[in-house]
Parts: structure tokens; C-alpha cells; sequence
């Protein structure tokens, strides 16, 4: 197919797709090898691409030429560099070469897998892959695939909780009725869990009063306290309340506190509740011995939840969910139109991830967690792991040495809360200092660290945990916050 003496891009050809998809590949390369040129927070102001960009697409085909000069001179400006080495922000979201090669296997293959019939390879896959990493990770054998349990990969841990909180409703509505039990359902969770749980319990119509927030402090490096936890049950049951749920934490948003698991998961089951732990962050490290302590007492757990793109080199979207009865999430999400009816399904044979998830769709995600494990091996990730640890505590080091700073929660992991110490006992004013330092690092392009509030102090965090991070940028970025910080102490 010839324009104006242009070859047209077909939908698909073999040829054509060997062509450009050898150039793209060379353009994320050339990235990659020159990505600590970049800002690593993008600098630019919101709605710069609008005055860049056309109003309405093309009537006529460009070339891949004119696309990529197009992302290197409006598009890069406009990306925060999630995979530079100086990305100290958020939590990590890790991309890396057998990642990106099950992406590109999963793209090229181009399967929707909602049931068992629509691939089988796509379900058997994820089944086998998340079994290996429940075993990696010592998870009780009711998780397994074997019995009733069993793992699935969703989106994000947002929609883990979500799909974990509508099968605990339901299975809550199903014995009690909807109209006498959804006003008086109540959900737990320390004031440190992620805003994913507020969501859930919008979307599952748990009235707002019912979400218990239960405030934590420094006396436990902001774990959730077994006994508040037993008070506001009990306050509850006497109101005439049902205990619904429980969310604990493994590697919290803010510090990385981790849960009492045991504890926690000893009321859960005395009061019937649904106990989910949320290790989004934390829980690739404790494929690791040393670090397995801190997810002790899953075995109280009905659900647990990590995510392999945050730490695990797993590129974006891989959050793996296990559960011990997957009935509860069949009975609360499954749909059986005629058009997807099949003998496999029919004859309870195999699993439908469809039912498993709140979207009909998904992509062969099991691939790129697949690569993973085969083309790096857990000790490989293992030593991945321990290698961002080792360097948060250099960085943990650094900031304890310095008098201007102080570390405001004991690292677990590889993320370290740390801020300017206040003058004068004047908290608000450091509180805008610590601001003004947070400003100033990240706008001058070469790192990227964010903020949260403990106990009302406004603290620093530096999470390390991209694949190209070195000892090298780790020291580079103190002496960034270093000098910035010594300006501001002393205008």
C-alpha cells in the first residue's frame, strides 16, 4: 500500500511489525541509556500539550519518524521519570528487561482472558505463576490453587480491596438480608491505610460513619494497637453493629509501618470479620528470610495482597491477590450470559478470572510475572532487594550524621522518613521548611522524593527501589537536599 510514495502501515503485517518494532525497541533503549539527562519531575505547567499538539487527529497517515520526534520534543518534557535512577518519590514502580519483554509478548499476542475457553494458557499461567510466588513468599497452603483458594492478578491493590470488601459484604447480605445488615456493616482500618479502602467502601455503599480510622502514633511506629482495635469492636457489637472487615498493613503508605498480623488477625476471627493484609509495598521484600517476619500471621488472614510492580520488576499493572475461599469472590462477582457460556465453565472444571475481577476484560498479565521468575530466579530478586535495602540504610546513615536532620520513624525496609528538626520548638515553622526543602529538590530536576504528614509533622520520604538506583545517586541526592537544605537554614 503506497501514499504519495510512503509505505501505509498496515493493521498487521509480519514484516512491518518486525521493522518498526525493532525501531521502537532501539527508542526505549537510546531512553534508557540516556535518561539521567532528563528532569526527573517533569517541569512543565499544566496544559502545556494543548498548545503543542493539534486540535483534531490527522485526516492522512504520518510516519513513525515524525511520531518520535514528537514524543522526544512535547511528549518526554511531560513525563516524570518514574525509572530514573534519582526516583525517590511515592513507592517504586519497577520496570525492567523481562518486564518489558512479557509486555511485548502479551501486546504482540493480543488475548483477552476472561474465561478459561477464551485462552486457557492465559488462566493455567497466572494460576501456576501465583502459586510459585505464594510458596516464594511461605503464604499458608489454604492460598494455594490446589483447594479453595488461590491467587489472581488485579490492576492495582486498589482493586484487590475492592473485590475482597464486595465478597465480604455479600457473604455478610446473603445470611442477613441487604435491607437489615448494609446500614450496620462497619470496616476497620489504622488512619495509615492507603485511601484505596475509603474508595472501596464508597463503591460497596458502607455508610461513611461505619468506616472506623483508627488513629496511630510514634509509641508504635504507627502500627495499628491490637487493643484499640478490640475496643472499637466491642463498642460497636454493643450498639448493635456487624464487625465486617479489617484491613492491616504490611509497608504502609506514609512510613512503611508494618501491622501486628497475629493480633489483629486473632480479633478478626473471634468477631467473623473479614481480615485482608495489604503489603502492596513491603511484601516483595519478605520473599526474602530475614524479611518474612513481618508478614507472620497471614495464616489469620482471608486475603492478602501485593503488588509485583512496585518491587518486583514487574512492569505496571501486576498486583497479585490470593484468597483462601475463592467462592466468596465468585459468588459476589460472577455473571453467566448465554454468549459466554461453555462446557469447561458449565462443568466447574476450570477457573474464570472474570468473576474474580469487577472488569469483564483482562490482558495475559501472568506472562511478564512469568519472565520475571524465569529469566532473573528468586535469588537474583532476592539480592535485588536486599541491594535497595543496604542502600536506604546508607542513606538512613547519612541523614542520622547530620545535625540540621533527624529520622522520624526506624527503617524496615528501603524507605526513610527523615526531615529538617525544628528550631525553637516551632513545628509550624518547620513545617513550612520542610516544605520549602521538598519544593526546592524536586524543581531542581535532579531528584524526586515526596511528602506525607506524621502525627502533624510534614516529613520527607526517600524510597528507594528503581532498578538502575546506585550507591552513587543515593549520595548524590543527600548532597542535593544537603545543600538546598543548608540554603534555606541560613537566608
Amino acid at each position: 500500500m503506497e501514499n504519495g510514495g510512503k509505505k501505509m502501515l498496515k493493521p498487521m503485517d509480519s514484516e512491518q511489525l518486525r521493522e518498526y518494532g525493532h525501531r521502537m525497541v532501539d527508542f526505549i533503549a537510546d531512553y534508557y541509556k540516556t535518561i539521567e539527562t532528563f528532569p526527573v519531575l517533569s517541569q512543565v505547567q499544566p496544559g502545556y500539550l494543548h498548545n503543542l499538539l493539534p486540535d483534531s487527529a490527522p485526516d492522512h497517515p504520518e510516519t513513525l519518524e515524525q511520531v518520535l520526534d514528537d514524543v522526544k520534543t512535547k511528549i518526554l518534557p511531560g513525563v516524570t521519570h518514574w525509572q530514573s535512577p534519582s526516583f525517590f518519590a511515592y513507592y517504586p514502580s519497577n520496570s525492567s528487561v523481562a518486564g518489558f519483554l512479557g509486555e511485548m509478548l502479551s501486546a504482540g499476542l493480543g488475548i483477552v482472558g476472561f474465561s478459561w475457553i477464551s485462552s486457557p494458557a492465559a488462566t493455567e499461567l497466572e494460576m501456576i505463576v501465583l502459586d510459585w510466588l505464594a510458596k516464594l513468599l511461605n503464604l499458608p497452603e489454604q492460598f494455594l490453587s490446589k483447594g479453595n483458594g488461590g491467587g489472581v492478578i488485579q490492576g492495582t491493590a486498589s482493586e484487590a480491596v475492592l473485590v475482597v470488601l464486595i465478597a465480604a459484604r455479600d457473604n455478610v447480605l446473603r445470611s442477613l438480608g441487604k435491607k437489615k445488615a448494609l446500614e450496620k456493616l462497619v470496616v476497620y482500618s489504622s488512619d495509615q491505610t492507603h485511601s484505596a479502602l475509603q474508595k472501596a467502601c464508597q463503591i460497596t455503599g458502607i455508610h461513611p460513619e461505619n468506616c472506623r480510622v483508627l488513629k496511630t502514633d510514634s509509641s508504635t511506629d504507627y502500627a495499628l494497637r491490637p487493643e484499640l482495635l478490640q475496643e472499637a469492636v466491642s463498642k460497636d457489637l454493643e450498639a448493635g453493629l456487624i464487625p465486617l472487615f479489617l484491613c492491616a498493613n504490611v509497608g504502609t503508605t506514609s512510613s512503611a509501618a508494618v501491622d501486628p498480623l497475629a493480633a489483629l488477625g486473632k480479633i478478626a476471627k473471634s468477631n467473623e470479620m473479614w481480615f485482608h493484609v495489604d503489603a502492596a509495598y513491603a511484601g516483595s521484600a519478605c520473599i526474602c528470610p530475614e524479611y518474612r517476619q513481618y508478614i507472620d500471621g497471614v495464616e489469620t488472614a482471608d486475603s492478602f495482597n501485593m503488588n509485583a510492580h512496585k518491587w518486583f520488576l514487574t512492569n505496571f499493572d501486576c498486583s497479585l491477590l490470593w484468597v483462601k475461599d475463592q467462592d466468596s469472590l465468585t459468588q459476589a462477582l460472577s455473571t453467566n450470559p448465554e454468549y459466554l457460556r461453555n462446557k469447561a465453565s458449565r462443568a466447574n472444571l476450570v477457573v474464570d478470572y472474570k468473576d474474580w475481577q469487577v472488569p469483564l476484560g483482562r490482558r495475559f498479565r501472568s506472562l511478564k510475572l512469568w519472565m520475571v521468575l524465569r529469566l532473573y530466579g528468586s535469588e537474583t530478586l532476592k539480592s535485588y532487594i536486599r541491594n535497595h535495602i543496604k542502600l536506604a540504610k546508607d542513606f538512613e546513615q547519612l541523614v542520622s550524621q547530620d545535625p540540621n536532620f533527624e529520622v522520624i520513624t526506624p527503617r524496615i525496609f528501603s524507605l526513610v522518613c527523615f526531615r529538617i528538626v525544628p528550631t525553637d520548638y516551632d513545628e509550624k515553622k518547620c513545617n513550612n521548611r520542610n516544605r520549602e526543602l521538598l519544593e526546592a529538590v524536586n524543581c531542581s530536576g535532579k531528584l524526586f522524593i515526596s511528602h506525607t504528614a506524621l502525627s502533624g509533622k510534614i516529613v520527607l520520604r526517600c524510597a528507594i527501589g528503581a532498578p538502575l538506583t546506585e550507591e552513587m545517586h543515593v549520595k548524590g541526592a543527600w548532597k542535593v537536599i544537603q545543600e538546598e537544605a543548608s540554603y534555606l537554614i541560613h537566608k
